[in-house]
């Protein structure tokens, strides 16, 4: 399984192979981005795309950014999706953490739905806090 971060400039060449992908990620966003969304993001923010492929057959698709904080520097793993994420995981999370080291990030972090802990816990992932939300509006 190989990997490789796709430039901006080659977006459109993967993007009918991996919108489904990222769709399945979109659906748990709630309504805070769509697949549009995340392609206009690749294009107007300094996102990377990274694709699990092997032969012409791409796998998995996993869109990260490097976030700065006062004390310490991330890449972020905003969107990830794909099939059969045993066969690329693994190669997906090394090439993400030596981008990462080659990039001053000291941590990666990522958000999601629950079951995200199960695949990554093995690998160091500590669950550090819970994300909630609350409507604005409540039932009276």
């Amino acid at each position: 399984m190989e990997v490789s971060l796709i430039l901006p400039q080659n977006i459109e060449s993967v993007w009918a192979q991996i919108e489904d992908y990222l769709q399945g990620a979109a659906d748990f966003t709630y309504g805070r981005f769509n697949v549009s969304d995340i392609k206009v993001c690749l294009y107007t923010k300094p996102q990377q795309l990274w694709i699990a492929y092997e032969g012409n057959k791409i796998y998995g698709a996993v869109v990260t950014e490097i976030t700065t904080y006062p004390r310490k520097t991330a890449l972020v793993m905003h969107f990830t999706g794909g099939i059969d994420l045993s066969l690329w995981k693994d190669p997906m999370l090394k090439m993400l953490q030596r981008f990462a080291r080659d990039h001053g990030c000291s941590i990666i972090e990522s958000y999601g739905r629950p079951g995200w802990k199960k695949v990554f816990e093995k690998d160091g992932f500590k669950q550090q806090f819970m994300f909630y939300e609350l409507p604005v509006e409540t039932a009276v």
